[in-house]
């Protein structure tokens, strides 16, 4: 497995813990997030904020990886995310495209359906 390929799945795989400090860490200080829902943020600091804010109601999560595939420092892991909020499950399809500086992240664009997370919750 590529370094790359490696450091993708160590920041998957630190997302249970639900840390923010430790998830932002995994980003280079210029780095972005794009959650293609919404709109992209820079900087470590502001993607802190950011996933402190979105995993705020999450009580659990589990992320499956379904394949991961590495060219240089690209790396694309098809995942499903399971996210337990109160005592409801969702389950999300998602694509991350994450493109590494040094073994950091320096672009993480993250593709799924908005309305699948949505309705789940509300449902």
């Amino acid at each position: 497995m590529s370094d790359a390929a490696q450091a993708v799945r160590e920041f998957i795989d630190a997302w249970p813990r639900l840390d923010p400090d430790e998830l932002a860490g995994w980003f280079t200080e210029d780095g972005v997030y794009h959650n293609m829902p919404s709109g992209p943020v820079q900087g470590r600091e502001t993607i802190r904020g950011f996933i402190a804010g979105f995993i705020r109601p999450w009580a659990e999560t589990r992320w499956e990886v379904v394949s991961l595939v590495a060219d240089g420092d690209t790396v694309i892991a098809e995942r499903i995310d399971r996210i337990r909020v109160g005592e409801k499950w969702i389950e999300l399809p998602c694509c991350g495209v994450f493109h590494l500086r040094d073994g950091r992240i320096a672009l993480w664009r993250d593709y799924f359906d908005l309305p699948t997370y949505t309705r789940a919750l509300a449902g």
